[in-house]
């Protein structure tokens, strides 16, 4: 009992905390009979099916479950590590791959379908219909976490780095606290968590929420506090203009509700134009770059007292990132000097800026960019923290979006900050997701840089970054694929001596 008037006594007096209150107590009294279809909140379902499991945030979502004691079972065509080995040790790894509508019963409290499945999928069909309740993954985070103060962060770039500090901070001191992020964290074993937590941090993803459901999941969690950290045109199969995808930013904005947060890159022409302040109930939170300095390869935080606070993270992009949690973080109670002390021991999301690594003249970096503001951030970044360094960059294009010529001119001027520019792609991958062939001189003049190398096989891309004379000189390597499977880790430890 103590407990729950410990948690009632932090609700009521955070930050935004009797609209929260109310707005739940106002639920709860115009809860509907008809809503008894709905998940239990306090407990999950006992018998849960999860349609293509073996994605990476499903997966994620099927141990979470498990270990909440739910019967979890899933399916799905191919299974890849890590997914393949984590669901094994739980004992959820399905016997064999494919699709088995025979394993969607009427006994089933939920169905979860994953973006991987397709509308025509048969355990799909069946659970529609016997008539089950089938899920998307938002909309199930979002009717498990009813109760719960929602933090969604949304944005282009820098969600999950975001997410991510957040996270880590509330962790230093002690709160509790469940969330949903789409990236592996150093010091969690699990991307999803569903507890009895008062408030839920999820990242939210503007792509689409289901084969069935072509909402964009961000809208559908529904926030408290809402975060739009910045606005570059991406998933172009999806949106097809500029226009269209920012206007799914600015109904994100709008959805923000009456004593609700909305906190925006304020320095991101994008952002401002479905930020701008509309509604006298809400209140809006610009952030910029926090107060930094530079030295040795070294950034530190400026604190209020004009204090130096080292961390382990450098670029201005990151350091909007920690802004941003940080004005969330204030939101939630966390004081200035109390997220100064936490954020210092912050390691970055893993495949964000993720050391390899470090020579004694040169260092290895890998990141998850493949955007063309991503790109930018990530390269810029990186040789204003070694400005005396030579910078070798390379960009594989992996996404439908980076492989698309109608795209390809986003990436204009976007790499001009390395010495040594390199953009590698694999034609068969352009075979796999149905696009037309690409010349190299196609790619070329779409980053708008005359001395840009293109390489399309894997062992030149290896013995051309070889050659390249590593003293005093650092590698950047950007995809969200894996260079065909080159060793990273081999070339680094070449390349670093």
């Amino acid at each position: 009992m103590c407990r729950w008037k410990n948690r009632f006594f932090w609700l009521w007096n955070g930050p935004g905390g009797r609209a929260f209150v109310l707005s739940r107590l106002s639920f709860f009294c115009s809860f509907r009979l008809a809503s008894d279809t709905l998940l239990p909140q306090s407990a999950a379902p006992q018998r849960v099916h999860l349609i293509a499991v073996g994605g990476s945030i499903m997966h994620n979502l099927a141990l979470a479950l498990h270990r909440q004691g739910a019967q979890v079972t899933g399916t799905d065509d191919e299974i890849f590590e890590p997914a393949r080995g984590r669901l094994a040790a739980a004992g959820l790894l399905p016997a064999q791959e494919g699709w088995d509508a025979a394993r969607i019963t009427p006994d089933l409290d939920a169905v979860i379908v994953g973006m991987h499945a397709r509308p025509d999928n048969p355990e799909l069909l069946r659970a529609q219909e016997l008539g089950l309740k089938v899920y998307s993954f938002p909309e199930y985070i979002y009717e498990a976490s009813r109760d719960k103060q929602r933090i969604v962060i949304g944005g282009s770039h820098g969600k999950t780095s975001i997410t991510a500090c957040i996270l880590h901070v509330l962790r230093f001191h002690g709160r509790q606290f469940d969330y949903a992020v789409g990236a592996q964290l150093a010091g969690f074993d699990l991307m999803v968590q569903l507890t009895d937590a008062p408030i839920i941090i999820i990242e939210g993803d503007e792509y689409l929420s289901s084969p069935v459901d072509r909402r964009p999941k961000f809208h559908l969690y529904q926030h408290h506090i809402g975060v739009i950290s910045g606005i570059s045109w991406d998933h172009i199969n999806v949106f097809p203009t500029e226009e269209i995808y920012r206007e799914q930013f600015r109904i994100f904005a709008d959805m923000t509700p009456k004593a609700g947060v909305l906190i925006y890159d304020r320095d991101d022409e994008q952002v401002q134009l479905v930020s701008v302040p509309t509604n006298p109930d809400v209140t809006y939170i610009g952030y910029g770059p926090h107060e930094h300095v530079i030295r040795d390869g070294k950034t530190f935080l400026i604190n209020k007292k004009d204090e130096e606070v080292p961390i382990q993270v450098f670029g201005e992009h990151n350091l909007r990132n920690i802004s941003a949690a940080k004005e969330v973080c204030k939101q939630l109670g966390i004081r200035g000097k109390d997220f100064f002390k936490a954020v210092a021991s912050f390691p970055g999301a893993a495949r964000r800026l993720e050391l390899v690594r470090e020579g004694a003249t040169s260092v290895v970096y890998k990141d998850f960019a493949h955007a063309p503001s991503k790109l930018k951030a990530t390269a810029t970044a990186l040789k204003k923290q070694f400005p005396q360094r030579r910078l070798v960059a390379c960009l594989e294009l992996h996404t439908f979006s980076s492989l698309n010529p109608e795209f390809l001119p986003q990436y204009a001027h976007c790499f001009d900050a390395p010495d040594v520019a390199v953009v590698y792609f694999n034609p068969h991958v352009l075979e796999h997701k149905r696009l037309p062939p690409l010349a190299a001189a196609t790619v070329a003049e779409a980053f708008q840089r005359p001395d840009i190398r293109v390489i399309t096989d894997s062992a030149e891309l290896a013995a051309f970054l070889r050659a390249q004379p590593w003293a005093n000189a650092n590698l950047l390597l950007m995809s969200s694929g894996t260079f065909d499977g080159l060793d990273l880790t081999a070339l680094a430890t070449e390349i670093t001596g």
